[in-house]
């Protein structure tokens, strides 16, 4: 009997937990992966699953709607998530993970199981499958080659958005008698470092950054700034106040020196176990790597900052999914081709490696004979699929997983988080009544 094979593109998050998905229910995988022989401008390591942007997954709560997503994959036995909880670090009500030990423990989880077949080879050309079924986990940072293909076969012309990541500095080298620990509302542990600021040092901040220079964009790059991770620039220069509603919102923070909320703070969040390493939370830029020294130096506590990496800014490309494809990422036109992760409009970490998982339980499912796993958007699972395949939208936009998306409960409740955790209670119920 032949045995059943399925095609996988890319080994970031989605790829991996897509290919994982399938191995597990004994199907045959073979993973197309560019690297080493190749790399996207913002990857550096040789190993699968790299987290580019930020080693945070965001909240682990389930009254918040990417913490009920993490608890739904862990039901359904996620390899990102055991690798992540495995490889987690103090990050308050978050949970984040030391990014080295994390993509080092997928790579080793992928390479080593028997089904599935790793092939370090760059993919242009989908039509190389012929009629058998391929998953397009290709990530936000598709290279050149297939972004042209994908193009082709989708008819889509505008297929890209831009993102960017934050900077990393030496723990060692902030200056603590100007900073402090404290998590926001007292979530969690102490775990982030808060860089307070008077209104006279905002103030000189904001100038020098409204003014700094930016690494120059090509005409193609232009107005095209995802919403969800947008440039510290890019958002200073929308209104002077607007960073005070953003990563510089200092409600929720007390300065133990002076016993009151700042008017702004900065905050870092740990890169690694040992607390060696941290990066500037919601930092992400584009400015030239001098710039970013010279304004960012201006932060109270990282006057003499080491920068381990500069913020950097990439291409990211998805497709205009609710008109290409169905709610089990299949192609509607050719449903052989199937989709995972940022490419279908997915945004985020965690929302990413749910759809690579459930592309890959569908395809299992499917491949098997059996009925597909029918997910509403009574579970966060379900809702972020409906969304990707059926938003009523002329603009689609890359969304994070949210309550707005799912299901309401059909009743009042005023207390919001109370209202969350019910909604998440009955997604979970949901999700092992499934089975899955």
């Amino acid at each position: 009997m032949q045995k059943k094979k399925v095609n996988v593109i890319g080994a970031g998050l989605a790829g991996c937990e897509c290919a994982w998905q399938l191995a597990k229910r004994g199907i045959h995988v073979r993973l197309y992966e560019m690297k080493p022989k190749k790399k996207s401008p913002a990857h550096q390591s040789d190993n699968f699953a790299e987290l580019v942007c930020s080693n945070s997954l965001r909240s682990d709560r389930i009254c918040n709607a990417v913490g009920l997503l993490k608890q739904e994959m862990r039901l359904m036995d996620s390899l990102i998530m055991r690798i992540a909880d495995k490889n987690s670090v103090a990050a308050g009500g978050a949970l984040a993970v030391n990014r080295k030990d994390f993509s080092k423990d997928i790579t080793e989880e992928i390479t080593s199981c028997e089904l599935i077949e790793v092939v370090h080879e760059e993919v242009t050309d989908l039509s190389m499958f012929g009629d058998e079924i391929v998953i397009v986990a290709s990530g936000p940072l598709t290279s050149e080659a297939l972004f042209c293909d994908i193009s082709r076969i989708t008819g889509e012309e505008q297929l890209h958005f831009f993102d960017a990541a934050a900077p990393i500095i030496s723990a060692d080298s902030i200056n603590m008698e100007r900073a402090f620990f404290a998590s926001r509302y007292e979530h969690g542990g102490n775990d982030y470092v808060n860089c307070p600021m008077t209104r006279e040092e905002y103030e000189a901040f904001y100038t020098a950054l409204v003014g700094a220079e930016c690494a120059q964009l090509r005409e193609f790059e232009q107005n095209s700034v995802f919403e969800g991770c947008m440039p510290i620039e890019t958002m200073a220069g929308r209104g002077h106040d607007t960073m005070l509603f953003g990563p510089l919102k200092p409600k929720g923070l007390y300065d133990p020196q002076t016993g009151k909320e700042p008017f702004a703070v900065v905050q870092l969040r740990r890169e690694d176990e040992k607390g060696s390493m941290y990066n500037i939370v919601g930092f992400q830029t584009h400015l030239k790597f001098p710039e970013q020294k010279r304004v960012f130096g201006m932060i109270p506590a990282l006057e003499n900052a080491e920068f381990l990496r500069y913020g950097v800014m990439h291409r990211n490309t998805f497709l205009n999914s609710p008109r290409l494809l169905d709610r089990y990422y299949r192609l509607k036109k050719n449903p052989a081709i199937r989709f995972a992760g940022q490419i279908t409009g997915v945004e985020g970490y965690i929302e990413s490696a749910s759809s690579g998982m459930m592309a890959g339980i569908f395809t299992a499912y499917e491949l098997q004979g059996k009925p597909l796993p029918q997910l509403g958007d009574d579970t966060a699972s379900g809702a972020l699929a409906a969304h990707v395949s059926g938003a009523v939208t002329s603009n689609f936009q890359p969304m994070n997983i949210n309550f707005g998306i799912m299901q309401p409960l059909g009743k009042k409740i005023r207390n919001k988080e109370e209202k969350n955790t019910q909604i998440a209670q009955r997604a979970l119920r949901n999700i092992e009544e499934a089975g899955i």
